[in-house]
């Protein structure tokens, strides 16, 4: 049986709206203001998710973002962080971004990773995640975000993940509102 590709080509406007960005972007502020963006973005399209992500190494050089693109793709994998480390991964040319330690890559993330892309990001090599978001905002717009220890931060820190939460949470709330709305 012949099984279909799974390609994860971004929509053009991604590369249009990455070229007002500079590079490096050394503040994480300025990091996240991107990745809110463009879940903002994603939900103007009418895309989407209202979800973005992307993944920077220590000094702030882009490596790939992601947006959701579950609907559009017919493959419920397909989430902002999920997309983001993926590119990100094939980008480096390796399964583990920090190859073994070498290498520091965050991850920031336009809402707190569900279940799903909580359990990928140990394996992923990111050293640091930056959320703005919180889940129960996704939650509280009608996303399910699965089955979530209550401490997952403590987790992912044992696991030698620091986490950063409420980075422009409100920003990424109104953005995820929007999308509620619409």
């Amino acid at each position: 049986m012949k099984y279909p590709a799974l390609i994860i080509r971004l929509p053009v406007w991604v590369g249009n709206l990455l070229k007002n960005y500079p590079s490096p972007i050394a503040n994480p502020d300025e990091r996240m203001h991107l990745v809110v963006e463009l879940a903002r973005q994603n939900v103007d399209k009418g895309m989407n998710g209202p979800f973005g992500a992307a993944v920077f190494d220590e000094t702030g050089n882009l490596i790939a973002p992601g947006i959701n693109m579950v609907v559009g793709s017919g493959c419920s994998l397909l989430h902002a962080e999920m997309v983001a480390l993926a590119l990100a991964q094939k980008s480096v040319g390796r399964f583990d971004l920090s190859d073994g330690g070498r290498w520091h890559y965050q991850l920031f993330s336009s809402t707190e990773p569900c279940a799903m892309c909580l359990g990928a990001l140990p394996w992923s090599g990111i050293g640091k995640l930056f959320c703005a978001a919180r889940g129960e905002d996704a939650e509280a717009i009608g996303f399910d975000e699965g089955a979530k220890p209550p401490d997952w931060v403590t987790t992912l820190q044992r696991r030698g993940i620091a986490v950063e939460r409420d980075l422009l949470r409100q920003e990424a709330v109104a953005v995820l509102r929007d999308y509620a709305a619409r």
